[in-house]
């Protein structure tokens, strides 16, 4: 892992869920100041500049990342364990959404539903193969279709974060099905 995809995973961890780490305090809206952030980040001996720190919004492969139109105010995108609200638009979503997952974690998943577990939201993606990077990362992936359209007549809501992952509180089993990929 390179210099700056650690920084980003360092940024991640202070920005969803620890910002105490680097001595910050996130808005209601997830928002910190970006120079906050950076004297922060390089108190724990890590060396970040704005320079560097817009460099690795622009380029994570993610997006997980938002600035402000003046770029004095950071924030991820979704991911949080903290509560606050990412102002997240409610949407209709497609008729089918993916979750990937491990194949360890099916069988309490076909029980049980999604659930957030220690984020705000279920995180569900809009087509397989980017589930399936996500199932990949958690060990031997499985593929879970979801029928959001079902969801969503039923009247559970629906949020498309900033950079395009779509999030529910949970997921009953029976808007569930295991697909073999």
């Amino acid at each position: 892992m390179g210099k700056l995809d650690k920084l980003s995973v360092f940024i991640s961890l202070v920005l969803r869920h620890k910002p105490d780490a680097v001595g910050i305090i996130l808005d209601e809206h997830g928002w910190a100041n970006v120079k906050e952030l950076l004297d922060g980040i390089n108190d724990t001996g890590r060396k970040i500049d704005m320079e560097i720190l817009e460099e690795i919004v622009k380029t994570d492969n993610k997006q997980r990342y938002s600035f402000n139109e003046d770029k004095t105010l950071i924030r991820a995108n979704q991911g949080h364990s903290i509560p606050v609200d990412v102002e997240l638009k409610k949407q209709e979503p497609p008729e089918f959404l993916y979750h990937g997952t491990a194949d360890r974690f099916v069988k309490a998943i076909m029980k049980e539903g999604l659930k957030p577990m220690s984020r705000l939201y279920v995180h569900l993606s809009k087509d397989i193969e980017t589930a399936n990077k996500v199932g990949k990362r958690h060990g031997k992936p499985v593929i879970l279709k979801v029928h959001s359209g079902q969801m969503y007549k039923d009247g559970i809501m629906f949020y498309l974060s900033e950079n395009g992952v779509w999030l529910t509180k949970n997921v009953d089993v029976k808007y569930l099905e295991q697909m073999n990929v």
